[in-house]
């Protein structure tokens, strides 16, 4: 064969190898779940009903990635999660609360795989970002909401979770995520500053 042939293979054989490199070098995931929060006391409730609830938010993940390296062992990806909250319908016994309020929280994060090559991979992630909380303009048994209606704050983000891979580029993943943030203004003093929104949810994984 040729020099000039063979030096024209070997650069196409190198384009395509690193085309296929470069093409899984992206992942874009969809996400469905729920937000769980913990009930929290009120201070000077009444006693038969002294804390404040919440609902179990139906909630959206979004999130891009770039693998940054990948070996047989781990990979390292840097990710953007994007989790919205539209309706938690909070609960208190006196009409004091917002009726409800919707939530985002986006969080840059690093993120390590074990064995990403594999069918399956689990991961956790860390990161940190902010989020905002939208309170409702009237109270959970009616009347107009006195306090604040917009509410943001700093937003540090863990997380584990598992990849399936089922095709090439197609993966399920299930993932649990806690975004440590600020409280939304409901109108009640419950003693704290901070509190853990827990996102449990699985969806579809895409490696492009």
């Amino acid at each position: 064969m040729p020099l000039k042939h063979l030096t024209i293979g070997a650069v196409v054989a190198v384009c395509v190898f690193a085309a296929q490199v470069a093409a899984q070098s992206n992942e874009l995931s969809g996400i469905i779940g729920r937000t769980f929060i913990s009930n929290q006391g009120i201070q000077g409730a009444p006693s038969y009903d002294p804390n404040l609830h919440f609902g179990k938010g139906l909630t959206f993940e979004v999130n891009y990635a770039r693998r940054i390296i990948v070996t047989e062992i781990y990979s390292l990806a840097l990710e953007v999660p994007f989790v919205v909250s539209p309706d938690e319908e909070p609960h208190a016994a006196q009409n004091l609360i917002p009726g409800k309020y919707s939530s985002y929280f986006v969080t840059p994060a690093a993120r390590a795989n074990l064995f990403p090559q594999t069918a399956v991979s689990p991961w956790a992630s860390f990161g940190g970002g902010f989020g905002h909380f939208s309170e409702s303009s009237t109270l959970e048994f009616g009347g107009p909401n006195p306090g604040k209606t917009g509410t943001t704050t700093g937003v540090l983000q863990g997380g584990l979770g598992l990849d399936v891979k089922m095709f090439e580029n197609v993966s399920l993943r299930g993932e649990f995520r806690d975004f440590w943030s600020g409280v939304p203004q409901l109108n009640v003093n419950t003693g704290k500053s901070r509190q853990h929104n827990f996102f449990v949810g699985g969806g579809v994984l895409w490696r492009f």
